[in-house]
């Protein structure tokens, strides 16, 4: 283990988590994770051992089952899991997010009902906000939920759900149009139960998930449409117990779900400075190793500073929101710098690589289809931006 993206100040048990899912991730995914990529094959016997790890609960209260572990821990976890196989850590990260809004949301009742399951990895998670007809613009949301009795009744369709065939439990954002006088006021989050599956769902009336959209990368993990025709939910399932506070807890979600998207970053530019360096070291050109060539060493020299920068970046919004503070100029400037710098590490590697790297024989193949998707997932970079602009303005406005 070199010394790039090393993080200070962290706990004994902190400690063994990495050391273990480092194990973990060293014999049971890097070794499978490109065949099972190219085949576009759901990891499950990957899922089975984070499972026994507990990493499905790692962030959940101890109370609830869980590990009761902070974001930084969580964040340095997927960190791990993606230097593996990106996708795996899309698995987990839904199922975190949502399992974090219950915690910080939900009623007592929901977190006794859903919480313990979710930790044991029974109950796994997707999150859907997203739609066809819309992207970072959530108030043009049009997937609405109508109060009638009892329940609620939704209807319209949403998009990009990560996890949405395999999960069983959505937190659907909907628009109620009884919270508030404005578009962020009048939406609701819902907990929807299914069976895992695709096409019209065994125990949900109305809920389809037509099947897995094909990707360029990021495969292995299902990513889906959910068409809700008159899917009746009841009223206790509204997440918090109170409507039109959807919009905020969704933004909570997207915020950790932000420093998430960093680590997955990280993970992906450390796998491809190691993949880099150690070729470099391999292959001969004109009576020597490349890595012994002036330009080759700038390049790795490049590479290994934008893998620790964007380290740092991420467990300082980890810690931040850890802290109980505001984070989302740290989340927004990590998710930015990590997944531009998590693309510019790749194609560096891949250009070492020369024209193995366009081979499907090499891992650099697999890493440099995968790491495009970070610069859309959890906001863009012009999202990210526009976020960081306005809070330096906040912070930094001139008096009247």
């Amino acid at each position: 283990m070199g010394r790039l993206a090393q993080t200070d100040g962290l706990t004994e048990i902190q400690r063994d988590i990495l050391a273990t899912v480092r194990e973990f991730v060293d014999k049971e995914i890097i070794p499978v994770a490109t065949e099972l990529e190219h085949r576009d094959e759901y990891p499950t016997a990957i899922v089975e051992g984070m499972k026994q790890l507990g990493l499905f609960g790692l962030t959940i209260p101890e109370e609830y089952g869980g590990l009761g572990e902070s974001l930084l821990t969580y964040a340095l976890v997927v960190e791990e899991i993606a230097r593996g196989w990106m996708s795996v850590s899309g698995i987990v990260n839904t199922h975190f997010i949502v399992a974090h809004m219950i915690n910080a949301h939900g009623t007592p009742e929901q977190k006794e009902h859903f919480l313990p399951r979710m930790a044991a990895g029974e109950l796994r998670g997707a999150f859907s906000m997203s739609e066809p007809g819309l992207g970072s613009d959530v108030s043009a949301i049009s997937t609405k939920g109508v109060r009638d009795g009892d329940h609620y009744v939704l209807n319209g369709q949403k998009m990009w759900l990560t996890n949405g065939g395999t999960s069983s439990l959505v937190a659907v954002l909907c628009r109620t149009d009884e919270g508030g006088s404005t578009p962020y006021k009048n939406m609701t989050t819902f907990l929807v139960e299914k069976t895992p599956g695709f096409g019209p769902n065994e125990t949900v009336p109305g809920l389809t998930v037509p099947g897995k959209i094909e990707k360029m990368g990021y495969k292995g993990v299902d990513t889906t449409e959910l068409v809700l025709q008159d899917v009746r939910v009841p009223a206790d399932r509204v997440l918090g117990g109170v409507p039109g506070r959807g919009f905020y807890q969704m933004m909570d979600g997207v915020e950790v779900g932000r420093v998430n998207v960093a680590a997955r970053g990280c993970g992906v530019a450390r796998r491809a400075f190691e993949l880099g360096i150690a070729y470099a070291q391999q292959r001969v050109t004109f009576g020597k190793k490349i890595a012994e060539h002036q330009a080759i060493q700038f390049k790795l020299a490049e590479m290994a500073t934008k893998v620790e920068a964007a380290h740092q970046m991420m467990v300082m919004a980890a810690r931040k929101k850890d802290s109980g503070q505001r984070n989302d100029l740290e989340a927004g400037m990590a998710k930015y710098l990590a997944s531009e710098y998590c693309k510019e590490v790749v194609e560096d590697s891949f250009r070492i690589h020369g024209g193995y790297g366009f081979s499907k024989e090499y891992e650099i193949e697999r890493l440099y289809r995968e790491a495009p998707m970070l610069l859309i997932g959890e906001g863009t970079a012009e999202i990210q931006k526009m976020i960081v602009g306005r809070r330096l303005l906040e912070e930094y406005r001139l008096a009247d």
